[in-house]
């Protein structure tokens, strides 16, 4: 077992750390990174007190790690060697990103606004204010007028026991998590091939695989650990081919046999056309889908319309890319797809992610090793608040328009089945917005997201927010942009600082144990909501507290039998088991003590109209089927293949606005930068705002590397540094982690991405167009020196300036 300082130049610089290969088959081999502050150790002049089981909280891939603890500070991490997951290594998120726990300007008091002026108070009357205005809307205008909106970053007992107090207590169906603007995709696409959310593919399937796709996932950057796994593969014997889709290049599409650099928008239009090919050459298992799969003539007859030429016009992908591309996956003995952002912020998203589903199961590519599908996550716990039910579904992936399941899910609370909102569908947070603008919505609190630089079309979003008609909480560990609108704000504690559990995207579940205590008077989330329900005294039909909760613990032992025999089984588990063995994947039952590696491994899919999840939707209109529908569409509880004609984006490129406008991450922030932006090592290597555009496009428009320029939509206008890069031309890129908290000129909105970007979603998953807005960029002034971008990642310029040790650009302009 190798053993790795990650000193921070060093996991900056080259963020995947030492290879380390093994061949198809093999086991992982295990390298340990650790990152310590200067003396703590064994070594050094002041030992470790304590190392303290957690996983990682600053992305989706969920690597087991340990806090170092001394003098009750956190003082350092490690990667845990044994578990499934990451086998011991961490990405440069993990090894710095504790430090922001130990910021300066954390939130210590609450605060309640008086006069138009926040002012620090105590607990009880924070909480007093809250329960007086929930009480009075609740007499007058009803648990309409109340919502809640959270995160992809707390625990699961807390998104339970929020699910809990919202639908249970309250009656409300306005709540959702800030997962319906990263991966809501990724779940409306499982339930409408698989009849239910859940990943069917394994972390482990990198080992068996000879094809990996990877369809709008710049994984390098965003799961770094498994991207680490990949290039072991890479590196060994038996290496796999990989199909990168992606506008921009970068250390996946380097690595990529075929790079597909499709326009924005046109996701629908490649896969179709893939689709097509892979069909017409007769490459699929029909025996798989006479047993398993339903719909498979009415696929043949839409993807008969795109042929590669078609999809070609469409996408501006070479038709001959095309078919080739088609080609590595409909030839590949095992093949693995992972899916993400690319693909999810769009206008057809659930339709573009459910293709990928196609693929596979017209392959017959699931359930065996090396063969399966990651419609992949964007935050740590975003598969808990979907499990849980805070993301607007009912706890335990059950379906809001089966009365059998509101009834058992009534019986499992003791309350009333009309107490549990379920005359429609749940409100997605967009509809959210729109009700508090319309003061239909009077009430809502924010918990571990920032929407004020999150959410598209800011200028928008901060006048429904600085609404005086609208009552606003707001729950986190910093102040940020959201923050300034609250009425009430309440410290919370943080990672390191409570116990809970996390699942991560292929549903590993892991134990995070409280390492130190939170400062000053900050709570856990879950004591936040525990001390609301108790003030509230909400009741069940027993006239019993509703939440009779007092930790943890108890919350999760409640929650695995709200699990219990649904697809996402927790019964199996106990904090016990997981402080012993380490992250075990759902379902875990008597039955599968040591959980399931991989879903549908005989073709057993949930989606039997009794059983579903969900009846699907029109992918085209987003409205509801029925569940005679459904049951008329998949009488047997197959996997489904869905369809819907490709349709070009809302808005176009024009002569006002001639390009396209996308929006992504960087590998070193994390969301709105609450936390990284404060930690050294990822401030400095990716300090400020940048525009990425194509080298042909910047010689068009007269700009050079590092000069300052402004880009424009119909929205507003972000004005930063140029990055010159091999992306596709007609399209910038800018990251969308930068708000105003740390911002040199705070008098102006001219930094944050979402100022640009518009309000419409995809009609299936209500998800956001981050991806697609048309654009135009102006040349403000030239500037002497490199944009304050990354140079190891896909924002790597094409003419590359001398780079720093930890990771930054220096010298003149290429």
């Amino acid at each position: 077992m190798a053993k790795e300082s990650g000193r921070a130049p060093d996991r900056i610089a080259d963020p995947w750390g030492r290879r380390t290969p093994y061949g198809r088959g093999d086991v992982w081999p295990e390298r340990v990174d650790l990152y310590l502050t200067e003396g703590a150790g064994d070594n050094g002049p002041d030992p470790v007190d304590r190392w303290v089981l957690t996983a990682s909280n600053l992305h989706s891939n969920g690597d087991a790690m340990e806090l170092a603890v001394r003098d009750g500070r956190l003082v350092g991490v490690r990667g845990m060697a044994g578990d499934r997951v990451n086998r011991g290594r961490l990405d440069p998120k993990d090894l710095y990103g504790w430090q922001a726990n130990a910021s300066p300007d954390r939130l210590t008091r609450p605060l309640i606004r008086e006069g138009g002026v926040q002012r620090e108070t105590d607990w009880d009357t924070a909480m007093a204010g809250i329960v007086d205005r929930t009480r009075a809307l609740l007499d007058g205008p009803g648990p309409s007028s109340i919502g809640f909106y959270t995160s992809g970053q707390l625990f699961l007992e807390e998104y339970y026991t929020l699910a809990v107090v919202a639908r249970g207590g309250l009656g409300t169906k306005h709540l959702d998590g800030n997962t319906r603007l990263c991966t809501s995709t990724a779940a409306e696409a499982l339930k409408e091939s698989f009849g239910c959310d859940g990943q069917p593919g394994s972390y482990g399937d990198i080992d068996h695989a000879d094809t990996i796709a990877l369809f709008g996932h710049n994984m390098a950057e965003t799961q770094s650990v498994l991207w680490s796994r990949i290039l072991d593969r890479l590196a060994g014997p038996e290496p796999p081919v990989l199909l990168c889709v992606d506008p921009r290049p970068g250390p996946v599409s380097e690595a990529a046999t075929v790079h597909l650099q499709p326009k924005p928008g046109t996701n629908l239009a490649l896969m179709n056309g893939l689709l097509h090919e892979v069909i017409a050459n007769g490459w699929t298992d029909q025996t798989y889908i006479g047993e398993h799969v339903a719909g498979f003539d009415r696929l043949a007859q839409q993807v008969a319309l795109f042929p590669a030429e078609a999809a070609a016009e469409a996408t501006g992908v070479p038709a001959e890319q095309i078919r080739a591309a088609a080609r590595l996956l409909g030839q590949a003995g095992r093949l693995l797809s992972t899916v993400l952002q690319g693909f999810y912020q769009s206008h057809q998203a659930t339709a573009a992610a459910v293709q990928v589903n196609n693929l596979h199961l017209i392959r017959g590519m699931l359930g065996r090793p090396g063969c399966g599908v990651l419609q992949m996550n964007g935050q740590p716990t975003a598969q808990n608040t979907r499990e849980c039910g805070a993301n607007g579904d009912l706890p335990g992936f059950r379906n809001w328009a089966n009365p059998r399941h509101v009834e058992e899910l009534a019986k499992v609370w003791n309350v009333p089945p009309d107490r549990i909102p379920h005359d429609g569908p749940p409100t997605h947070l967009m509809q959210m917005i729109r009700l508090a603008e319309e003061a239909s919505l009077r009430m809502l609190w924010v918990s571990g997201t920032n929407p004020a630089v999150s959410l598209p079309d800011l200028e928008r979003i901060r006048s429904v927010l600085g609404q005086e008609r609208l009552f606003l909480v707001v729950q986190d560990l910093f102040p940020t942009e959201t923050t300034e609108f609250a009425d009430v704000v309440l410290p919370a504690a943080g990672w390191g600082e409570k116990t809970g559990t996390f699942t991560n995207a292929d549903r590993t579940v892991h134990l995070s144990l409280k390492a130190v205590d939170p400062p000053g008077e900050a709570r856990p989330d879950l004591d936040i909501f525990l001390d609301f329900a108790r003030c509230m005294d909400l009741r069940d039909a027993s006239d019993a507290p509703l939440l009779p909760w007092q930790d943890p613990e108890e919350v999760f032992e409640a929650w695995k039998e709200c699990s219990r025999g649904r697809p996402c089984d927790y019964s199996g588990l106990s904090y016990a088991l997981l402080r012993e063995r380490g992250g075990i994947q759902w379902p875990c039952t008597a039955e599968h003590p040591d959980g399931t590696e991989r879903l549908y491994t005989r073709g057993d899919f949930r989606s039997g109209p009794e059983d579903c999840e969900s009846y699907g939707r029109n992918l085209l209109t987003g409205s509801s089927l029925d569940q005679d529908a459904y049951r008329a569409l998949n009488p047997d509880g197959k996997a489904v293949l869905r369809t819907a004609p490709y349709v070009p984006p809302p808005e176009q490129p024009d002569d006002d606005y001639p390009l396209w406008l996308t929006t992504g991450r960087t590998l070193y922030q994390f969301h709105t930068r609450t936390r990284t932006g404060r930690v050294p090592e990822l401030r400095s290597a990716a300090p400020d705002m940048w525009i990425e555009m194509s080298e042909a496009d910047a010689a068009a428009a007269g700009i050079g590397e590092g000069d300052l320029a402004e880009v424009s939509t119909r929205r507003g206008m972000v004005r930063a540094r140029v990055r010159v890069t091999g992306i596709r031309e007609g399209v910038l890129f800018l990251p969308f982690h930068y708000g105003y908290w740390d911002a040199a000129d705070r008098d102006g909105h001219h930094r944050a991405a979402n100022e640009l970007t518009p309000t419409s979603w995809d009609p299936a998953s209500k998800q956001p167009l981050f991806k697609t807005s048309a654009a135009r960029i102006t040349p403000v002034s030239p500037l002497s020196g490199p944009a304050p971008a990354p140079t190891a990642t896909a924002s790597r310029p094409v003419r590359s300036p001398a780079m720093t040790r930890d990771g930054s650009t220096s010298g003149e302009r290429p």
